[in-house]
């Protein structure tokens, strides 16, 4: 539990509710509260009113896409430090090695386990913690 103490916020951004459901139930043990957002630019939104530790991001979306996104936050100072964890479908090398570029901490592909999935963002928080000492 030591991401409780230190960390309060995830931001799910994926437009499949479904799948934001099935993130958070993978990420419920590390105690933490959840921010979602449907869409890439609803996630800026959220990120710039809100203290995120984490994003979890998908690629694949409607409006914005991801690497749209990872590109807007890395060019942020106040986020270049925020982890952000790409979950998305594309399981090419050029997607995984276009969204490490482009700032992406860390990629998993869908569908992914929760175990996975909780051991990447434990991982992710934890360093991010350390980060801070």
């Amino acid at each position: 539990m030591l991401a409780r103490r230190f960390m309060s916020h995830i931001l799910i951004v994926d437009d499949s509710q479904t799948i934001r459901r099935m993130v958070k139930a993978s990420l419920a043990p590390l105690g933490v509260e959840f921010i979602e957002a449907s869409s890439g630019l609803e996630a800026i939104e959220r990120l710039a009113v809100g203290s995120i530790q984490l994003m979890v991001l998908d690629l694949n979306m409607p409006d914005m896409h991801g690497l749209e996104v990872l590109g807007f936050v890395r060019a942020n100072q106040k986020f270049q430090q925020l982890p952000i964890l790409v979950l998305t479908t594309r399981d090419d090398a050029a997607s995984r090695t276009a969204a490490m570029q482009a700032g992406a901490t860390a990629y998993l592909t869908k569908p992914f386990t929760p175990q996975t999935l909780l051991g990447e963002a434990r991982g992710l928080l934890e360093r991010t913690v350390e980060g801070t000492r």
